[in-house]
């Protein structure tokens, strides 16, 4: 792995996005490196929020690994792309969050005694909870669910993207999504897991 990242480390960003689309996992990898603080310090922002601002960075990478054979360089740098992704997907976040939060209001007034409060601390927790649970799958099994929760894709879609028989595909997430319910209902799970920064 060192000899790969030493080989990607001189290349361009617009290399990498090329090597990305041809599914270079490490090249996409180098890219996060080079970027990843800079798009979660632009994504938190924007969101003023930790969790959601990991939820869009970890959903615009996957944007830039689905989408990285369109990436034109005459068009401008990777960086920028790349960045504006990011950000895209944080204000898709915000206009996300604003719906949960207003379309409840609609249908029944709140409760008096901070109901609201609670229940987006609850939802707050419920996220991280299923995120560190993410973490401990295998990868394939993850990428497979995250792909489908995050990217919509449908498990035919997924098999053709990743070039695997759908039959592989249904077992990946059948499996991962067994793997996630034990560990959601695990009570010590949240206690394996720390969080980047407790602020």
């Amino acid at each position: 792995m060192h000899d790969v990242k030493r080989e990607l480390a001189h290349l361009s960003d617009e290399a990498l996005v090329a090597l990305a689309a041809r599914s270079e996992q490490s090249a996409l990898a180098e890219l996060y490196d080079r970027y990843g603080r800079a798009a979660y310090g632009l994504a938190f922002r924007v969101l003023r929020d930790e969790a959601l601002a990991e939820d869009a960075v970890q959903d615009a990478f996957l944007s830039v690994w689905r989408t990285a054979a369109r990436f034109v360089p005459e068009r401008g740098a990777a960086s920028t792309w790349i960045l504006t992704l990011v950000h895209r997907r944080a204000v898709d976040v915000v206009r996300r969050e604003q719906r949960r939060r207003t379309e409840p209001l609609e249908r029944a007034p709140e409760p008096p005694g901070g109901g609201a409060v609670d229940e987006e601390a609850w939802v707050r927790l419920q996220r991280e909870r299923v995120q560190a649970a993410l973490q401990q799958l295998p990868d394939q099994q993850r990428e497979a669910l995250e792909l489908a929760y995050y990217g919509g894709f449908t498990q035919s879609e997924l098999a053709e993207r990743l070039g695997q028989p759908i039959g592989t595909i249904k077992s990946r997430m059948f499996t991962g999504l067994a793997r996630l319910r034990e560990l959601l209902r695990d009570p010590g799970m949240e206690t394996s897991w720390t969080p980047i920064s407790t602020s």
